[in-house]
């Protein structure tokens, strides 16, 4: 008697959705079915861009869009020429569901309702009948008689092949059940997070941003470039994420305890900012400093970078003399900060670490220690950058699982 095969989904997520429906469409005839270790659903689609839906990135240029990820770009390359950022656009798409493109290449349905993307993505579900069970957290995974034995908390279950797509594990202990199968993992710690500076006087400038900053590591080569906001605990923004994530080793080695250098001119450097200064001085010489913001910063921010350089803001230009020039020049290209500590980012939970990319074929995302399973999503060693790239990794790795090596696989003698 023959009989179907079945598919065991891990997860409840993005990339478990996104690998449960690939796997269905690639394999009609196949049982698939998805585990969920809570009663939420896509709990990080329903938060992603402040409810709206973070979908992708409009980054059309498979080169480009590796350069986004800290960790995965080499093996995102392979993956991406499978499914890539105009793919998810068409896939919406075609469920009617468009996207639109924001200043900062952020793309989000047109909606701004994280709910629309949970509710295409359910429907779907629903309709290629792919069930799912909720409240089912795995424990371990065993072989045996050429079928996987799945074990949960209150019961045993049997798949002939099974895609991981649990997302990232805040402790190391999460990926114990995976490290039991042969992988190795990568130590998983924090990426995308903001920084706290307790002791710093700029939270008082809380709600402040600037367009464009150039943050640095101190003591390292890490540098990152983008808009910078100023919050009561400390800094955020996309220069702080976007440092934090390819910083999420080395910060975590320091405890979170580190000096940022910033210049908050960005992509000016001292012989323009001194340049502009002195034309400043020549056609307006009885202008008070305080007034004579020829950076074009937030006025809050500038008053307050003239107070650390130690220039009263009723100095004439004329006044202000050569060493004061160069004081101020070096607070505008070389602020100095104390960072202790971090802060999740909008309770968006991403970590570096997971699975080793070494032990996945990208191609098919079957594990090389244990064929017969797959990966997909965060459960990598791979992340992104704030902007929408996690969710195409997530979409572009779960595409891949569900296709489980484009077997012909609809019926088990």
């Amino acid at each position: 008697m023959q009989k179907e095969m079945e598919i065991a989904i891990i997860g409840g997520g993005a990339a478990a959705f996104f690998a449960a429906i690939s796997c269905k469409t690639h394999h009609p005839g196949l049982l698939v079915t998805m585990y969920e270790k809570t009663d939420k659903l896509l709990a990080k689609v329903k938060v992603s861009g402040g409810g709206r839906c973070n979908v992708t990135h409009a980054c059309f240029s498979n080169a480009q869009l590796v350069k986004f990820y800290p960790r995965g770009e080499k093996q995102l390359k392979k993956a991406f020429s499978q499914f890539t950022t105009a793919d998810t656009v068409k896939w919406f798409e075609d469920r009617g569901i468009k996207l639109k493109t924001e200043e900062d290449g952020r793309m989000f349905p047109i909606t701004d309702n994280s709910q629309t993307i949970i509710n295409c993505l359910l429907l779907e579900v629903d309709k290629l009948g792919i069930s799912i069970q909720q409240h089912q957290s795995v424990t371990g995974i065993e072989k045996e008689n050429n079928k996987f034995k799945l074990f949960f908390r209150d019961n045993t279950v049997y798949a002939d092949k099974v895609i991981v797509a649990t997302g990232g594990s805040p402790k190391p202990e999460g990926f114990d059940w995976l490290r039991k199968l042969g992988h190795t993992i990568e130590s998983p710690v924090p990426s995308l997070f903001t920084f706290n500076m307790p002791g710093e006087a700029i939270k008082s400038l809380m709600g402040v941003s600037v367009d464009n900053v150039i943050v640095r590591l101190q003591g390292t080569k890490l540098k990152t470039e983008g808009a910078l906001l100023i919050t009561h605990w400390g800094m955020s923004g996309p220069a702080i994420l976007k440092l934090s994530a390819w910083g999420a080793r080395e910060l975590n080695a320091c405890d979170y305890r580190f000096r940022v250098q910033l210049n908050w001119l960005g992509s000016m450097n001292e012989d323009v900012a001194r340049e502009a200064l002195q034309e400043e001085t020549q056609n307006h010489p009885k202008k008070k400093i305080s007034n004579a913001n020829s950076f074009q910063l937030p006025n809050r921010l500038y008053l307050f970078l003239l107070a650390k350089s130690g220039i009263n803001p009723d100095t004439t230009l004329e006044e202000l003399g050569k060493k004061n020039q160069n004081r101020l020049l070096n607070t505008l290209l070389n602020d100095e900060y104390k960072v202790e500590g971090k802060t999740v980012f909008k309770e968006e939970f991403v970590t570096c670490g997971g699975v080793n990319l070494e032990d996945v074929s990208i191609n098919t995302m079957e594990s090389k220690k244990c064929p017969g399973v797959y990966f997909a999503g965060e459960v990598l060693d791979i992340d992104g950058v704030t902007g929408g790239f996690n969710f195409q990794a997530a979409w572009t790795t779960g595409f891949i699982a569900g296709k489980l090596g484009s077997e012909n696989l609809a019926i088990l003698g």
